[in-house]
């Protein structure tokens, strides 16, 4: 059988580019690609050969010689958000990172700042909740608003201290860090597997996932994982910085990491990074980067956070791993908010763990950036080990007669023309009847973090827009089993189920039906803090902007995008009917007390809450105040209108003395609500 003109270019092409791999490597000592990708090239290379002998010359690189049980885990909401941290993969984007935070505090002296430098441990992030010294709650990260508890399990963890090793400690302690498997346990299990023919872990991170989640607290004991305690949240003591916090958990019993270091300027930080790039490989554990977080608690409150990220802390990854492949196509997807995201459709590859077979371009900019093309051979890895991404184009290996791809000019869903707005790198489509738009709108309000409907997935929700049954988020609340049950994937039952998963979504409360909106910029957390500090879709419809962005991690970007959403009568109307067909649009308390009813607004009072209340839960205590109309905030100033307080209220009260603000018992607190 002839050989096509295709194959013997692509050895060609794949013989001429190992050869000057292997000239950088061995004679410049200066390697052009990475170990894993000079592999996958030399394995293609190999298999044609073995495909098409004939192929096979002595100068080609493949012939040189030599070369206690529980039921189930409880679902449990977070005292504090747990927030992602922004990634940066070189000491550009660090740089780059620097400027940005700088920008938004101009006032500073950046001759002063101090960097805390922690290697990311590559494990499960855990939040720890400690009363009066002894450990009451452990939790998994979950989605940052909600994780499991599986306190019994963090129980059998050596380094996990049951009771802090402090004379007095403070009522309410809750300390995050990370849970992992050191190799040695985690070879010894996966041998211990392989014996007993059962599948073996991938890597550390998914062993130490999969044993926290064990039912059984006992196997958790048996597979010895251990804690490094890295962030620490404590009210009532003076612990003015991070490097503070790292040696006062030490002190309370904890495992900090011993290779911290506290840095004078971002050049220490590189150092320490480049240090790290190599010695972490004699580590007894995996760790994939390093942890960057400003010293000092002051300029980190004043920082605050995006939508996802605190702006003082950023992690510096380390290269992940990287593969080879060939684009076959690019497409555009057009997603809720009408952004038209390119993504390359490529040969499917093994990257770490999982067979990728896509990978997004991110926009037109990044495009031309790559000068990718259909036929192109390509680097390709996963930022942040999650999200596949075309790192470079091996231009070497280009075929002939390629094209420049172009972004469309016009939807490729409903066909109107595109827009690229003047300050955005992201091209639109801008008709919001675009069903694309609608279609990404109501996948994105069944999701399991929004309203979670199970089973209307994106195949059943095509089904409906293409059956004239669901024009907005509000039709699905207008269907009847009657109307569904004929449709192909339907039956009866299947109707009955999704007309039951809909009305069910009625009880889904307000936080999760803002986040269904689809408000951009607003998150499932975003979403949380602004129930909280505004808790009727009234009220944050009738914010304004200096209210908004005055949240603890809202700020300006996320307070703009609110207000420009409400300022669109199509929104406006939606949210009417939403009343109308029964979505939780105010927040509701299940533990209010009889005072709920005879609250009225405190008129925008700010409360500061230290010690511990008689009676009230201190998110109860919040319920209350922001039902009112009050703002609860972390720390006294001239501004804070109410110190409430229970015993042992700590340095909140010297300073509220000293400021003459006034003060509350609970008792005070319940009969201003009354009179009020």
């Amino acid at each position: 059988m002839p050989i096509s003109p295709e194959i013997k270019q692509r050895v060609t092409q794949l013989r001429q580019q190992l050869q000057k791999a292997n000239y950088a490597y061995y004679v410049l000592d200066n390697p052009m690609m990475e170990d894993a990708v000079y592999d996958q090239l030399y394995r293609e290379l190999g298999e044609l050969e073995k495909e098409n002998p004939q192929l096979i010359t002595p100068d080609s690189p493949t012939q040189r010689v030599g070369d206690k049980p529980a039921a189930k885990f409880i679902s449990v909401s977070h005292n504090i958000p747990l927030y992602s941290l922004e990634n940066a993969f070189n000491l550009d984007e660090l740089n780059a990172w620097e400027k940005r935070w700088q920008r938004y505090s101009k006032k500073e002296d950046f001759t002063l700042i101090e960097y805390v430098c922690e290697l990311k441990i590559d494990g499960s992030a855990l939040a720890l909740t400690y009363e009066n010294g002894l450990l009451t709650r452990g939790v998994t990260r979950g989605d940052g608003t909600t994780g499991e508890d599986i306190t019994q399990n963090v129980r059998t963890i050596r380094s996990i201290p049951l009771k802090l090793n402090l004379d007095n400690p403070p009522p309410i302690v809750e300390v995050r860090g990370e849970a992992f498997l050191p190799l040695d346990e985690f070879y010894r299990i996966n041998q211990e597997r392989q014996e007993n023919q059962e599948p073996l872990f991938a890597n550390p991170r998914n062993a130490a996932a999969g044993t926290l989640r064990q039912l059984d607290p006992k196997i958790v004991d048996q597979r010895r994982l251990q804690f490094f305690a890295y962030t620490l949240h404590l009210e009532e003591a003076e612990i003015n910085s991070q490097w503070e916090s790292l040696n006062y958990l030490e002190n309370s019993g904890f495992l900090v990491n011993p290779h911290r270091q506290l840095c004078q300027s971002l050049e220490e930080v590189a150092d320490y990074f480049k240090h790290w790039e190599t010695a972490r490989k004699d580590l007894p554990y995996m760790t994939d980067g390093v942890v960057v977080k400003i010293n000092r608690y002051s300029l980190q409150k004043a920082l605050g956070f995006t939508q996802k990220f605190p702006r003082w802390a950023i992690a510096l990854k380390y290269p992940a791993e990287e593969a080879v492949t060939i684009v076959k196509d690019i497409i555009v997807n057009v997603g809720r908010t009408g952004a038209v995201t390119p993504m390359a459709v490529m040969q499917p590859v093994h990257l770490a763990g999982t067979t990728v077979q896509k990978a997004t371009l991110h926009n037109s900019d990044r495009i031309v950036q790559l000068d990718i093309r259909v036929g192109d051979t390509v680097i390709i890895r996963k930022a942040g080990e999650i999200i596949p991404e075309v790192v470079r184009v091996l231009t070497e290996l280009r075929p002939p007669n390629s094209q420049p791809y172009q972004i469309p000019d016009r939807c490729p869903e409903c066909h109107s023309p595109l827009k690229r707005p003047p300050t955005e790198a992201v091209t639109r489509c801008i008709n919001l009847s675009c069903g694309a738009i609608l279609r990404g709108s109501l996948v994105h309000w069944a999701s399991r973090d929004a309203l979670d409907i199970r089973g209307l997935g994106e195949k059943i929700v095509i089904l409906l827009i293409n059956n004239g049954l669901v024009n907005s988020i509000v039709d699905l609340y207008h269907l009847t089993p009657e109307k569904i049950a004929n449709l192909e994937r339907m039956g009866n039952k299947s109707a009955d189920n999704l007309i039951k998963a809909i009305e069910g979504s009625k009880q889904q409360p307000y936080s999760r039906v803002l986040y269904g909106l689809g408000i951009r910029y607003v998150g499932s957390v975003t979403a949380s803090l602004l129930a909280e500090n505004f808790p009727s879709i009234d009220q944050l419809s009738q914010a304004s902007f200096l209210a908004l962005s005055s949240v603890y991690g809202v700020g300006e970007e996320i307070a703009q995008s609110i207000i420009d959403w409400f300022s669109i009568e199509k929104n406006c109307d939606l949210i009417q009917q939403l009343k109308k067909v029964g979505l939780q649009l105010e927040a509701t308390s299940p533990k209010m007390t009889t005072v709920e009813t005879s609250l009225t607004p405190l008129s925008g009072k700010t409360f500061v809450i230290t010690g511990t209340l008689p009676t009230l839960k201190r998110n109860d205590a919040k319920a209350l105040i922001a039902k009112a109309g009050g703002k609860v905030i972390g720390s006294v100033s001239k501004k804070t209108d109410y110190l409430l307080m229970g015993e042992n209220p700590g340095s909140k009260l010297t300073q509220a003395e000293k400021l003459g603000i006034t003060q509350l018992s609970e008792a005070d607190f319940l009969n201003l609500l009354k009179s009020d």
